[in-house]
């Protein structure tokens, strides 16, 4: 089984395009990876392409076919809430038996990395009982935490890097994406974030236009 869970501080602030940019790299390396982003709100069919599963699915080199967009992101849910808010508007939940089942069996296919994309961060709820951290916690994966740069980042990402360590789970490393608003000098957001996590691997990311153009993701993950 190799696999990596990408989960994040906060929302909004670059999950899938770290998660576009390492699938990106890997295939470039040769390697053979898939992505699933199995619960995903805000979702309209008539943007898929601009969906996060949209843009997982281009950086795999496949077009967001309906077929497609359900094979990796079974969970879809229109309101840009919360998954447990957005799936009570439709009379629906989102049950951890079937999605922990779903993210197993795509974990072993042979020679593959999967690429786990959570919902939200670190606490967000996934249902009324359990959080992206318990997910986390029962698939126990090495987890690449996304932060930004914006005020309060510092504070919000060695939140989500405790809770995530007190569950013995491995943090392969922390990603960096610098924020378009409020945005505070990425450099030293890093500089203050080692100082608490000296053992912890991070990379920065500038703004830019492509994932393609990101740095070097996978020596975080370099394990796999």
């Amino acid at each position: 089984m190799s696999g990596l869970f990408v989960s994040a501080a906060g929302t909004e602030i670059g999950k899938t395009f770290v998660s576009c940019a390492l699938i990106h790299q890997l295939r470039a390396q040769h390697r053979k990876v898939q992505a699933l982003k199995p619960v995903i709100s805000g979702y309209d069919s008539h943007e898929a392409a601009a969906s996060d599963s949209g843009l997982l699915l281009a950086a795999l080199g496949e077009e967001p076919t309906p077929e497609a967009v359900a094979r990796i992101s079974p969970w879809r849910f229109a309101m840009p809430l919360s998954p447990h808010m957005a799936a009570k508007r439709e009379g629906r939940s989102v049950s951890f038996a079937p999605l922990l089942r779903f993210c197993q069996e795509a974990l072993a296919v042979p020679e593959t990395i999967t690429i786990i994309e959570g919902v939200g961060g670190v606490m967000a709820p996934v249902n009324d009982d359990e959080t992206v951290l318990d997910w986390m916690a029962l698939l126990k994966l090495p987890v690449l935490l996304v932060g930004g740069s914006y005020l309060g980042a510092i504070s919000h990402m060695l939140t989500a890097a405790e809770a995530v360590l007190r569950r013995d789970l491995s943090i392969a490393g922390i990603v960096l994406s610098e924020s378009k608003e409020q945005p505070v000098d990425l450099a030293e957001t890093a500089e203050s974030i080692a100082r608490f996590l000296p053992q912890v691997k991070m990379l920065t990311v500038p703004r830019l236009a492509s994932f393609k153009d990101a740095p070097d993701i996978t020596r975080l993950v370099n394990n796999l």
